[in-house]
């Protein structure tokens, strides 16, 4: 037998989202609504629920299986708001389109734990924590008694001070050693999936990111599903010298090397890029 050419084929994953079954076999996309204000790329940027609804049936229509709603900015040197006005600002969005696309799933992009279950309660399956707990001590066992899946990311600090704390000896270590902590934690709370995003731009320049990126492959050693989100960030417009506006064919770029190395699920603008971007690197 020439042991050369034989090849280790991941485990297929599933979440269970909130009795929604979701099979990982294929990498899936996670399209971004962000309720804010502020968001860094203003392409994002909308008002209306009806404007909300029409970009979540785009997204859905372009090939998102998730859409992950947020109602406060966690982009660097952002300020943080109250439970109570995140909640004001994303519940009736979640809940305008859960009564619209009532099988689709939405994740709630927050680190409140009230927001969390409000959001559960009007329709969301998911919760996606730029803290993994960290930002709010009840996270972890809201998140376990609600039994949905928990996107835990990477990030040192928080918003309004990370990038003051961009220093790694060995960021590919210090990335694995947080996850098998936040791992452990998460399953003595009682959390069944858990889902890890690397934190790109997250308490990391640029290049940090670029390099995390490239090595993305050691994080597999975690064997749990892995969200990869780049998509137009300042990893790719400052080292290219551009806008966010102008950060897709960058962000397509950067998909596909992710998708390479193992990238799960890939949380995005632009879904119907990113789908072309899954169908060509399997060569469907």
């Amino acid at each position: 037998m020439d042991t050369a050419k034989i090849t280790l084929k991941k485990p297929i994953r599933t979440l269970n989202c909130n009795g929604k079954l979701i099979s990982l076999d294929i990498p899936k996309i996670m399209g971004i609504i962000n309720v804010t204000p502020d968001s860094f790329y203003t392409g994002n940027n909308i008002k209306s629920s009806q404007s909300y609804i029409d970009q979540a049936g785009q997204m859905i229509e372009d090939g998102a299986s998730f859409l992950d709603l947020g109602g406060q900015s966690t982009r660097p040197g952002s300020s943080r708001i109250t439970a109570e006005k995140e909640a004001e600002r994303v519940i009736p969005v979640i809940d305008a389109i859960h009564q619209v696309f009532p099988e689709h799933i939405i994740s709630v992009d927050t680190y409140h734990h009230q927001v969390a279950k409000w959001a559960i309660e009007a329709g969301a399956r998911m919760v996606n924590d730029v803290s993994a707990g960290a930002m709010d001590p009840m996270m972890l066992s809201t998140v376990a008694s609600l039994d949905v899946p928990y996107i835990a990311m990477h990030m040192k600090g928080t918003p309004d001070n990370m990038q003051e704390l961009a220093i790694y000896d060995d960021i590919i270590l210090e990335v694995v050693d947080y996850f098998i902590r936040t791992l452990s934690v998460c399953k003595k709370a009682g959390i069944k999936d858990v889902i890890i995003d690397p934190g790109f731009g997250f308490a990391k320049t640029p290049k940090q990111s670029l390099f995390l990126l490239r090595e993305l492959k050691k994080l597999e050693v975690l064997d749990v599903p892995m969200l990869v989100g780049v998509s137009r960030k300042s990893m790719i417009y400052k080292t290219l010298n551009i806008t966010p506006e102008e950060a897709l064919n960058g962000t397509t770029i950067l998909n596909t090397m992710a998708l390479e190395r193992g990238a799960d699920i890939l949380r995005v603008h632009d879904v119907k890029q990113a789908k072309e971007a899954i169908t060509l690197v399997r060569g469907d």
